[in-house]
C-alpha cells in the first residue's frame, strides 16, 4: 500500500459511513468495549462499527510492531498509551491502511473480519481509562468572568491570579462515570442568604458543566516537568466531559479551600478517546494573552482546537432542547499550558490521568456552558418544547453533550455523554 497519511481527505472506508458520523476512517478513536460472551478490549469505532484491535493482532495484522503480548485484551487504555506516541501513531496508521477502500487484507478475509468488525448495537462500551488522578482547570475566560460577575465584583470579575497560572484544583478520580450511567442527586449542607444557619438536605441547584477532558499516556518521574513545547507528547486524546456541579453545596462551602461536596459527587465522559493526532486539521490559536504568561507558559504556533461542542436537557420521557452552543477554542489557556504548569513544581503524572479543560463558555449567551450562567444564576429560565422551565437540572431530566470539528472534508466527532439525574437518597 503507498503511504497515506491516516488525515488525508481523500481516504474512504470500506465499512460503510455515513456523511454525518461522527467516525469516519479519519478520526479512528479508541474506546473499550464488551463483545457478548467475551472479555472486554481494545477498539476503534468505524461509522457504526467497532474494530476489534485484540483480534487484529492475534491474527497478524500488526506482524512486525513489537507490541506487548495481548495488549489489546485489557480493560483499560492505559497500558497501550503508555507504549508513548511512536508506537501509538504507527498503530493508528495500520489501521487506517487496513480500513481503506482499497486494501483487501482484512476485507477478503472473511473469517478474520467476522469477528473484527462488529456492528456498535452489538456490544457494550466500558469506561475507556482507568483514571488515578483526575485535575479540573478554570481556563474559559468568559465562563471565569460571569461567575465572577454572579458571586463576586463585577467591575473586577477576575481574581488577580487568573490571567497569570491555568487555575486548577484535584477532583475525585473514583466518581467519574461513563456516558449512560445514570447519578443520583447528591445531598449536603446548603445556607440560604437570608438564612442563620446551614440546612441540610438534596441539591436544589444542580448544574452540568459543559467540558472536555484530556488523557496522558507516558508516566513522568517525580521531580520532573514538562514543557509547552512537549506537552503533547504526553496528551493521547480528548473525551467529552460534563463535570457534575451543586451550586447551593458549592456556595456553602468552597471558602477558603475549594470544591469539595459540590463537584465529587460524579462526573460523566463519553466512551470514545479522540486521538489528538485526529485534530491535526482543526488546530486553531487561542485567545491573546495579556499579560504575557511567565517564561514556562509561553507556547509557540496555535495551541488550540476548533471543536464544536453543544448540550441539550430532555425531561423525562421528553424531547431534546438544545440550550447551548460552544467552542473549545474559546479556551483561554491550552492543555499544553495546562499541563506544563500543572507539572512545573515537579508534580509527575500517570497513564489515564483525566485534565477536565473547566467550563467551556463562548462569548454569547447562547453559548454558555452551565446553567449557572444560561439562567443566570435562576433569573432568566429556560423554557423547553413541552412548556415546562429550567433554572437548573431536575430529577429525571437527562443532560446530553455532544462535540464535533468540521471542515470542508469530513467531520471528526466524540459521540455523546449522556446522563440521566435520579432523585436524592435519603
Amino acid at each position: 500500500m503507498g503511504m497515506i497519511h491516516a488525515n488525508d481527505p481523500s481516504l474512504t472506508s470500506w465499512i460503510p459511513v455515513a456523511p454525518d458520523s461522527d467516525f469516519p476512517i479519519q478520526n479512528l478513536p479508541y474506546g473499550i468495549f464488551k463483545p457478548s460472551n467475551r472479555a472486554p478490549r481494545v477498539g476503534v469505532a468505524i461509522g457504526d462499527f467497532v474494530l476489534d484491535l485484540h483480534v487484529l493482532q492475534e491474527t497478524g495484522y500488526f506482524e512486525g510492531f513489537k507490541l506487548p503480548f495481548q495488549i489489546f485484551r485489557r480493560p483499560f487504555l492505559n497500558d497501550f498509551m503508555a507504549l508513548g506516541k511512536q508506537k501509538t501513531n504507527r498503530v493508528r496508521e495500520r489501521i487506517s491502511e487496513i480500513l481503506r477502500e482499497d486494501n483487501h487484507e482484512l476485507r477478503e478475509n472473511k473469517i478474520v473480519r467476522h469477528r473484527a468488525v462488529i456492528p456498535m448495537e452489538e456490544v457494550e462500551m466500558q469506561m475507556p481509562v482507568f483514571a488515578r488522578d483526575y485535575t479540573d482547570f478554570y481556563s474559559s475566560i468568559e465562563h471565569a468572568t460571569n461567575v465572577g460577575k454572579m458571586f463576586r465584583d463585577p467591575d473586577n470579575a477576575l481574581l488577580p491570579n487568573w490571567k497569570h497560572i491555568p487555575v486548577g484544583y484535584h477532583g475525585r478520580a473514583s466518581s467519574i462515570v461513563l456516558s449512560g450511567t445514570s447519578i443520583k442527586r447528591p445531598s449536603g449542607q446548603t445556607k440560604a442568604d437570608t438564612a442563620d444557619a446551614p440546612t441540610f438536605g438534596p441539591s436544589k441547584l444542580l448544574d452540568f458543566e459543559l467540558e472536555m477532558a484530556f488523557v496522558t499516556n507516558v508516566a513522568t518521574p517525580m521531580g520532573d516537568s514538562i514543557s509547552t513545547t512537549h506537552a503533547e507528547t504526553f496528551i493521547f486524546g480528548m473525551v467529552l466531559f460534563n463535570d457534575w456541579s451543586a451550586r447551593d453545596i458549592q456556595k456553602w462551602e468552597y471558602v477558603p479551600l475549594g470544591p469539595f461536596l459540590g463537584k465529587n459527587f460524579a462526573s460523566s465522559i463519553s466512551p470514545w478517546v479522540v486521538p489528538l493526532e485526529a485534530l491535526e486539521p482543526f488546530r486553531v490559536g487561542g485567545p491573546k494573552q495579556d499579560p504575557e504568561p511567565l517564561p514556562y507558559l509561553k507556547q509557540e504556533g496555535p495551541k488550540n482546537f476548533d471543536i464544536n461542542l453543544e448540550v441539550a436537557i430532555q425531561p423525562n420521557d421528553g424531547e431534546e432542547h438544545t440550550v447551548c452552543r460552544s467552542n473549545f477554542k474559546h479556551m483561554y489557556w491550552s492543555m499544553s499550558q495546562q499541563l506544563a504548569h500543572h507539572t512545573v513544581n515537579g508534580c509527575n503524572i500517570n497513564p489515564g490521568d483525566l485534565y477536565g479543560s473547566g467550563t467551556i463558555s463562548g462569548p454569547t449567551p447562547d453559548s454558555y456552558g452551565s446553567m449557572l450562567e444560561l439562567s443566570w444564576r435562576g433569573t432568566k429560565p429556560i423554557t423547553l418544547p413541552d412548556g415546562s422551565t429550567r433554572k437548573f437540572i431536575e430529577d429525571y431530566d437527562t443532560v446530553v453533550m455532544r462535540g464535533y470539528c468540521k471542515n470542508d472534508n469530513y467531520r471528526i466527532g466524540f459521540g455523546e455523554v449522556r446522563t440521566q439525574v435520579l432523585p436524592a437518597y435519603l
